[in-house]
């Protein structure tokens, strides 16, 4: 049950993206515009992330050390893959996709989707799909995406995770 619901989740978001992406110029509203894509050749390096997380009542780690890439090919897209230690203290993997299409100001927001493992209370450690809300700031070469992961029952820890990275090829 819980995989079906995330593949509704992905079809609905991906429905999203795609009449999100119609726009080949910007355009804005109020603070918010939308983000013309273009070309791009980035390559991002992180050391993971560290995590707030919801529930104070659990002993979660919130240092969740790593490593991970981020390739942007487009001004509005981008993917990553990448390890970390995870929220159970245990090692996880990933693998996805960023799609931000609208800015505000110097933010980008969107969503990032992808599959994680190494979560013992999610698919038996196994790879599952997850998409979930992301902010992204970017500056010269040092940049920092934010994200927003929900709570799903006992096999999903909710919380904020703040990301730094740093660009080395452009």
């Amino acid at each position: 049950m819980f995989t079906n619901l995330l593949g509704r989740r992905l079809g609905v978001t991906a429905t999203f993206l795609l009449l999100m992406s119609k726009p080949t110029y910007a355009q804005s509203y109020g603070p918010f515009e939308i983000i013309k894509p273009s070309e791009k050749s980035e390559l991002w390096l992180n050391l993971g992330m560290y995590s707030y997380h919801y529930d104070k009542s659990q002993s979660f780690n919130n240092n969740n050390v790593g490593f991970g890439a981020e390739y942007r090919f487009s001004s509005v897209a981008s993917v990553t893959v990448g390890g970390f230690k995870n929220s159970d203290s245990t090692h996880s993997n990933y693998a996805g996709i960023y799609w931000q299409p609208i800015s505000i100001g110097p933010i980008n927001l969107g969503l990032v989707g992808g599959g994680f493992n190494g979560y013992s209370s999610t698919n038996n450690s196994g790879w599952f799909p997850a998409v979930f809300p992301a902010a992204t700031i970017e500056w010269e070469r040092i940049g920092a995406n934010i994200f927003f992961i929900p709570t799903v029952g006992d096999r999903v820890h909710g919380a904020i995770s703040l990301q730094l990275k740093l660009k080395v090829l452009d």
